[in-house]
């Protein structure tokens, strides 16, 4: 039986103990990509998570799909993340920034440029994403080359050293939820005929050299991953989900990271094979499930942290409601994305005047 409340030794970083924050798209910094004031607030009074990951954060102007998204990539991003890390290490807390480049989920006139995406193959995924002219269709994508593969791996790496710059403690590589990442893995957005197409081993293969060469750029240590094996968010199929996650993990770990993200969906076989598989920390997201049932999942060995995100955002002493056993706030869904500090930093703290929709937890992600 673990503790959940017992310290974790997470890469170089001790972690005072196993709660996280998991990443969540909030579509409120600049329209240039940097972290305004109010992101620094919001960050900065959920320090006392035991981790802290950024929300999706784009490592070119191909990676943005979404409005007023931040990213990494240049002087200015870096000069803004600086105040958020900032604030979140004076808080005592510790902070991964994760990288996300959304490929086909992207709508030219969401990216600075307002180019056509770019994903592994030119198929239209379904669905319709928002823009300042409201919802549109989402576009026909153009296939990478591989010369510009290697190009996303070098922009990657260039994500993570200014994450490192910007005084990070680490990036978290987004492989999940139907992005650049998880598209190469997929049956369906991964047609093509060349060294990252067709097989298993093919299909893994731009994933394991992100990793690989971030991991070498900024040290094993400073680096985890992200998977949400079968996830059919985004429009993604994977057909082989256990061959597929084995030659990944299998490749991924002699890596030495330190941490595999994963979004468990109720597969407790899969998840033994991973937690098997996997040398360094797991980091366990379960959607849907309880509070209780998250904490289980490290006193009964199944993970050695648990990712929290609804409740995180609308507690941002969540860790202190939890060891009060106080009620938690409810988070409102009308203002996840876009806005203003309504739903992003006026959540109330213990102590402070109750919030109207205060009560115990039900079913977050």
């Amino acid at each position: 039986m673990t503790n959940p409340w017992s310290p974790l030794r997470l890469g170089d970083i001790e972690l005072e103990h196993r709660l996280a924050m998991a990443p969540m798209t909030r579509d409120r910094s600049a329209a240039t990509g940097e972290p305004t004031a109010m992101n620094v607030e919001y960050y900065g009074q959920r320090a006392s998570m035991g981790l802290v990951i950024t929300e999706g954060t784009q490592p070119s102007d191909d990676g943005q799909g979404y409005l007023l998204t931040p990213g990494i990539y240049t002087e200015q991003h870096v000069a803004g993340w600086q105040a958020v890390t900032r604030a979140v290490r004076n808080a005592g807390g510790h902070v991964f920034i994760q990288l996300m480049h959304v490929g086909r989920i992207a709508h030219p006139a969401n990216t600075p440029h307002h180019r056509q995406p770019v994903a592994p193959s030119a198929i239209k995924p379904s669905g319709k994403m928002f823009t300042a002219a409201g919802m549109l269709d989402l576009p026909e994508p153009r296939a990478l080359s591989t010369e510009e593969v290697a190009g996303t791996v070098r922009d990657f790496v260039h994500a993570a050293k200014s994450a490192v710059a910007a005084g990070a403690d680490g990036v978290e590589i987004h492989g999940a939820n139907g992005y650049l990442v998880h598209q190469f893995l997929s049956s369906n957005a991964n047609r093509r005929t060349d060294q990252y197409g067709g097989s298993v081993e093919s299909r893994v293969r731009f994933a394991v050299e992100v990793a690989t060469a971030i991991a070498g750029a900024i040290g094993p240590k400073r680096v985890g991953f992200r998977i949400s094996p079968g996830n059919k968010f985004n429009d993604m199929i994977e057909e082989d989900v256990p061959a597929l996650y084995d030659a990944l993990v299998s490749r991924l770990a002699p890596l030495g990271l330190a941490y595999l993200h994963h979004e468990h969906h109720g597969d407790d076989g899969f998840l033994a094979r991973l937690r098997a598989l996997w040398p360094t920390a797991l980091v366990l997201n379960h959607p849907d499930a309880s509070l209780e049932t998250r904490l289980a999942d490290i006193e009964k060995g199944r993970a050695d942290m648990v990712s929290v995100g609804k409740m995180a955002l609308a507690n941002p002493d969540l860790v202190a409601r939890i060891r009060a056993g106080a009620p938690l706030n409810k988070p409102d869904p009308s203002t996840f994305y876009r806005g203003d500090a309504r739903g992003y930093t006026d959540y109330p703290t213990l102590g402070a005047a109750a919030h109207p929709q205060a009560q115990p937890p039900t079913s977050t992600a």
